[in-house]
């Protein structure tokens, strides 16, 4: 069993936070992790996957766990569906194109998206409309206390907006190491009315789009907004887009007609984050090796060398001053390891 000691991590999360961990292991196969979970020598672990949704703040001093599980198969179709199984450490957007050429419709609005699949039920990733619990069969995962494989379905998942129950009742519980999700292989659900997708298929001159068409749009419009990790430390949208009563809405909107939302249900809108911390002047601006995007200020970034305390301590000022001028609360989508 190859632990190694004193291994950066700054690889290993989107932001590029260099810090070390005191003990490493990747892990391959199942079997590996159920033998990992049961060393004693151990008792503090650290789970891994694509680093995409974490922000580092110091050392850490327990037995990381990268979670490098592979493989992706076709479980069940017919001439309609497919369900697919996808093991936890393939790359999401991978996977996306992967389902593309396949033919398959169902990811395609969740293109770009970064991390690995085994990330995307905690999260309930979501983009332009779509979220992950509308293609979503179930998940395995792994329970770190006795080593058994639980399968959860959609409803035992209590997916929520940008949340599940991995991230409540489940949080550090569990480990998941596979999810099944249902796509189309034909009759594709095509959704383009969220966001700038429609215009985009406009100016490329597409009338009736091909899931291909609106992934390439929804990549052309994160590559114009976001910044690539791989150049830009950062971990894509930093908060949730709050979710207010129809009262906070209302006022809001008295005091600033041009705000934009979007209604949940009839007493809940929901306020772009991002305008919010705008209005409040951090888009673009820098402190230090930490900032807040130029062209996205729901992105924080890492200019180089900032600390993950650094980032963190600019995510508070962002929080204390959006609550003081609006009157409304956002929070970190981000897991914040402390």
């Amino acid at each position: 069993m190859n632990i190694q000691e004193n291994i950066s991590l700054k690889s290993h999360n989107t932001f590029g936070i260099d810090v070390k961990a005191k003990f490493f292991i990747e892990i391959n196969g199942l079997a590996q992790l159920q033998k990992v979970l049961k060393l004693k020598a151990y008792p503090q672990k650290l789970i891994v996957s694509g680093g995409s949704n974490m922000l580092l703040t110091k050392d850490i001093e327990a037995l990381v766990m990268h979670i490098n599980l592979k493989g992706i198969d076709v479980s069940d179709e017919n001439e309609d569906e497919v369900v697919i199984k996808v093991m936890a450490g393939e790359n999401w957007h991978e996977l996306v194109l992967w389902s593309l050429d396949q033919g398959y419709g169902g990811l395609e609005n969740l293109s770009l998206i970064p991390g690995n699949t085994g990330t995307a039920p905690i999260q309930n990733i979501g983009a332009y409309g779509v979220e992950l619990k509308d293609t979503f069969v179930n998940c395995t995962a792994m329970e770190i206390a006795t080593g058994e494989l639980v399968e959860f379905d959609k409803k035992s998942c209590e997916f929520g907006y940008r949340d599940s129950i991995f991230k409540n009742e489940a949080k550090g519980k569990y480990i998941i190491t596979s999810v099944n999700l249902k796509l189309t292989k034909s009759n594709h659900q095509i959704s383009t009315g969220y966001g700038a997708i429609e215009d985009e298929l406009k100016r490329n001159g597409i009338v009736y789009p091909t899931v291909k068409d609106v992934s390439n749009a929804v990549i052309a419009i994160r590559q114009s907004k976001l910044p690539d990790p791989k150049e830009l430390g950062n971990s894509g949208s930093f908060f949730k887009n709050p979710v207010v009563s129809k009262k906070t809405f209302e006022k809001l909107k008295k005091a600033h007609p041009e705000a934009p939302s979007y209604e949940v249900d009839k007493n809940q809108f929901k306020i772009p984050a991002g305008w919010l911390i705008e209005q409040c002047g951090f888009k673009g601006k820098r402190f230090g090796d930490a900032g807040v995007h130029e062209k996205q200020a729901l992105v924080l970034v890492n200019y180089g060398n900032a600390t993950g305390s650094e980032i963190l301590e600019l995510a508070q000022l962002i929080h204390q001053e959006v609550d003081r001028k609006f009157k409304i609360r956002i929070h970190p989508e981000v897991n914040i390891i402390k």
